[in-house]
């Protein structure tokens, strides 16, 4: 994946820091990604949600040929990184987008989205859909930047005021 064109800064990834590693569920590198993601789940959703949704989509749907685990890792540590899987002959859903509370602000989800965009192409989808947590304004924002669209209704209702907001982006 190239980096994008410019000067490096401090705040962004045009220096080009960071190596894309794509892993199986087992690696230790997804570590990181699945205690972040269960931590942050837990704090934005509470115990129990975070618990089911890490519970609902083990790191095993996420194999080839249909599906993939992409990281970012800096200095031997997993700093983001996300995931697909099948969701139809069609369609790639996109799980596990998370980067590290202290790389967020680098222009990194981006990259992965488009890491994860261009390998669920390579495997065939024609088009990507995902759902985030509407305690997550900073990933929808980032999904409609990125031309996602918003698929209308809710994905999925919770206790509490809280639901899934779907997104739906074709590739290629």
């Amino acid at each position: 994946m190239s980096t994008t064109p410019g000067t490096p800064g401090a705040g962004d990834d045009r220096a080009g820091r960071y190596g894309v590693v794509a892993v199986s569920p087992g690696d230790p590198l997804l570590a990181p990604l699945l205690e972040g993601l269960h931590r942050e789940y837990a704090e934005r959703y509470g115990p129990a949600i975070g618990a089911d949704e890490m519970a609902e989509h083990p790191v095993a749907d996420f194999t080839a040929p249909s599906g993939g685990i992409v990281l970012l890792v800096a200095e031997g540590r997993t700093v983001a990184g996300g995931a697909f899987r099948r969701h139809d002959d069609a369609t790639a859903e996109l799980k596990r987008v998370w980067t590290a509370p202290s790389h967020r602000r680098r222009g990194l989800s981006r990259r992965v989205l488009a890491e994860l965009e261009q390998r669920a192409a390579a495997a065939g989808y024609r088009r990507i859909r995902l759902t985030t947590g509407n305690r997550q304004p900073e990933a929808e924002a980032l999904y409609l930047a990125a031309g996602y669209e918003r698929l209308p209704g809710v994905a999925k209702v919770y206790p509490g005021g809280v639901h899934d907001v779907a997104f739906e982006k074709p590739l290629g």
